[in-house]
């Protein structure tokens, strides 16, 4: 079934804070889009929201962000009840080609048919691989903050976070919050490199100082600069942390559940499917795809929030905003002055590159794991794997995954693709950039079979 055939549809993929706004200035432009959205409602993972009936209140489920969470989630509902939205909730964007969109839906598969298209597809977890993560009990951070917000559960009686960003502070509080057991908060950044990074963290004083509020109510459970080793476990699953502290000292942690992530990575296979270019950027340590300001990456195809960016919530407001503006303005139509969002659009990059140098992507830490150590869970990769390959492939992401499978699994290289650009640039004695990045294949999350086969 194909939907959206009207000449000037515009779909949205993603209804979080960039998405929202972009359907908002839309709608107030008088056109009807099409969102998609693999929630149940929308509000993205930043502002996602509980089932019916849930019992938590948004102060506890959002913190100091509860204003700007409700605001969001009245402002879409009420496009939705009147009909200025056409919705698609629970459903993931799988391909496209030829300005069409495939979907899969709780109903089964709908070709969504557009002129343009809006990529707010955010971003998921970053994350190192470590001697013992592949066994059962240890979560990605966005994991563990999705079973908080969505079904109100901590994952472990007795838990050990660890990583670097911001993310391990506020999941390590709003478990706190809830009444979880934290027994550890371990952050592989010094705080050297935190102080250093101070003065352009403070383009946005409020956050920065909200952030070392929730610091100090971690109290002694935070520990910066720490070195992780292993984690034990057994058959039931995580038993201990093992790491060392900023002065050297081995320390052990008793826990039955670990979390794990370094900062965050921007979901970009959509894009990549939708021929935007893209480059490596140092300062993330990730492949990025290409745009100009207001968003434009290929034809008729725009991105924002962070799927191009990781600038947050506030900076993914502002970047829907103004791709939206850019469809208008290609449109021929009126549109808002975006000058105003294009100088907080700087502010907010300003603050999350420093925010990237005050929590950087430890490579070092990536390239020395034992060769033992899984690099990809899904097809049982090791670091050894890889660095075996390279001495027949040579340091290109691609060929190495033609041979050894990395990056094939479930998660399409989602979690082992930057882990293992730096194990292959280690071997080969190349910078990084130049492993390249793994091509996009459709479809971008795994589906079944059946709903795929042509009801003709």
């Amino acid at each position: 079934m194909t939907v959206a055939n009207d000449r000037k549809a515009i779909v949205i993929v993603g209804a979080g804070p960039a998405g929202i706004r972009a359907a908002e200035l839309l709608v107030a432009a008088g056109i009807r889009p099409v969102v998609i959205d693999e929630g149940m409602r929308a509000g993205g993972q930043i502002y996602r929201r509980p089932p019916e009936g849930f019992t938590r209140s948004a102060q506890q489920l959002y913190g100091s962000e509860a204003g700007k969470a409700l605001a969001l989630h009245s402002l879409f509902d009420r496009m939705v009840a009147r009909g200025e939205v056409e919705y698609h909730p629970q459903s993931s964007a799988m391909a496209l080609a030829a300005n069409v969109l495939q979907v899969l839906t709780s109903a089964g598969r709908r070709e969504v048919a557009y002129n343009r298209l809006i990529l707010a597809t955010g971003a998921t977890d970053r994350l190192v691989p470590l001697p013992g993560w592949q066994a059962p009990g240890v979560y990605s951070l966005g994991a563990a903050q999705i079973a908080l917000k969505a079904q109100g559960v901590a994952l472990g009686r007795r838990i050990v976070l660890a990583g670097s960003g911001p993310l391990l502070t506020l999941v390590a509080i709003q478990l706190v919050k809830a009444g979880a057991n934290v027994a550890a908060v371990l952050d592989t950044s010094s705080v050297r490199n935190q102080i250093l990074a101070l003065p352009d963290m403070m383009a946005r004083p409020v956050l920065v100082l909200r952030g070392l509020a929730m610091r100090l109510k971690l109290g002694l459970i935070y520990h910066a600069g720490v070195t992780l080793t292993d984690i034990v476990s057994d058959e039931s699953g995580p038993t201990a942390v093992r790491w060392r502290d900023a002065d050297g000292r081995d320390r052990h942690t008793e826990c039955d559940m670990v979390g794990i992530g370094w900062h965050l990575r921007a979901e970009t296979q959509l894009a990549g499917l939708a021929q935007c270019s893209f480059d490596y950027d140092p300062g993330w340590a990730q492949w990025l795809p290409q745009a100009d300001r207001m968003g434009r990456s290929a034809d008729g195809v725009y991105l924002a929030g962070d799927g191009l960016r990781i600038l947050g919530a506030d900076g993914a407001e502002v970047a829907g905003r103004l791709a939206a503006s850019a469809c208008l303005a290609d449109m021929g139509l009126p549109y808002p002055n975006p000058a105003r969002d294009l100088r907080r659009l700087a502010r907010y990059e300003r603050f999350a590159r420093a925010i990237a140098r005050a929590f950087p992507w430890p490579a070092g830490m990536v390239r020395s794991v034992p060769d033992e150590t899984m690099v990809c869970r899904c097809e049982g990769i090791s670091a050894g794997d890889l660095r075996g390959s390279v001495d027949y492939t040579g340091g290109e992401a691609n060929r190495v995954k033609s041979v050894v499978r990395v990056g094939m699994g479930r998660c399409q290289g989602r979690f082992c693709q930057l882990a293992g650009a730096e194990l292959i640039a280690e071997r080969a004695g190349i910078p990084v950039r130049e492993v390249g990045s793994l091509r996009e294949q459709a479809p971008v999350r795994p589906l079944p079979i059946g709903a795929w086969i042509n009801e003709s």
